[in-house]
């Protein structure tokens, strides 16, 4: 998928955040290996544990319509008001994309704007993964 395009979708996701605690607003645009977009956006609790990220979110609402092969991820967060650095997964959100993806193929890409993104593969952001062929 264009690259610009995807980082829109995540910055228009982020608008969705829900964090009157942190004011840390994160939107996330999953593709599939189909090309169909689910975006996700951060969402917080008062008791902080049950706070959801915003690419859990797109990772959850995906499978639970039956998606399981993905292809990339466009990130875009920080404090409210306009992005000016980049958001990498947190480490929960980084095992979650390596239950689904291959670690050498996915693309994860983190964005300030359309033009200021980075893109590192799933392997580079969590080389040493648990995988769900581990667990044979």
């Amino acid at each position: 998928m264009d690259r610009k395009i995807l980082i829109q979708y995540a910055l228009e996701a982020r608008k969705a955040a829900y964090t009157p605690y942190s004011e840390f607003q994160v939107g996330a645009a999953l593709v599939t290996k189909a090309g169909k977009v689910y975006t996700g956006c951060n969402i917080e609790n008062a008791s902080y544990t049950p706070t959801n990220c915003a690419e859990r979110t797109a990772f959850f609402k995906a499978v639970s319509e039956g998606e399981k092969d993905f292809s990339e991820i466009a990130i875009a967060g920080g404090k409210k008001g306009p992005v000016t650095s980049f958001t990498a997964p947190c480490g929960v959100c980084r095992q979650v994309m390596m239950e689904f993806c291959d670690p050498k193929e996915f693309k994860i890409i983190v964005a300030v704007d359309e033009d200021n993104y980075r893109e590192y593969t799933l392997e580079e952001m969590l080389p040493f993964g648990f995988r769900p062929g581990d667990l044979l």
